[in-house]
């Protein structure tokens, strides 16, 4: 299956989920030199979040930091990441969630990742199925 897909202002929310995440862990979203649960940022923030450990997601430098608002921003992130563009906020309820005017709704489903697709560059890349397509764009693959 080709996953190319319409670039939607819901791109956007799940880019700003993403650099969420980086900004919390100061890591990358994927970093092949860590162990293998945690190469891909998405899915160990997802793991940690599982299993109530959200806070091992902070970067590890931080002396001090506010316990409630990391959980709350690792929430965030997980709802703006959502692997379906309708479950994912409008940026409107994300500027209130940061605020703390909206509560962050609980997280059931996982993040979108792009397990069902291989990027051999930039502007390429090539399905499970073997096919390819050279005129798509990575970062289309996240809109509708």
């Amino acid at each position: 299956m080709l996953c190319l897909c319409h670039l939607t202002e819901k791109a956007d929310v799940f880019g700003f989920g993403v650099v969420t995440l980086e900004i919390l862990s100061w890591r990358s979203n994927s970093d092949s030199s860590l162990e293998a649960e945690r190469i891909y940022l998405l899915e160990w923030a997802w793991s940690l979040y599982e299993t109530n450990r959200g806070l091992e997601l902070v970067d590890p430098t931080l002396s001090s930091f506010n316990k409630e608002e990391a959980i709350r921003m690792l929430g965030i992130s997980l709802l703006c990441t959502q692997a379906s563009p309708n479950l994912r906020p409008p940026m409107s309820r994300v500027v209130g969630m940061l605020t703390g005017d909206v509560e962050v709704s609980t997280v059931t489903s996982k993040p979108g990742y792009l397990s069902d697709c291989q990027f051999t560059d930039a502007t390429t890349f090539v399905s499970e199925d073997g096919k390819f397509d050279s005129s798509a764009n990575a970062s289309m693959v996240f809109g509708r």
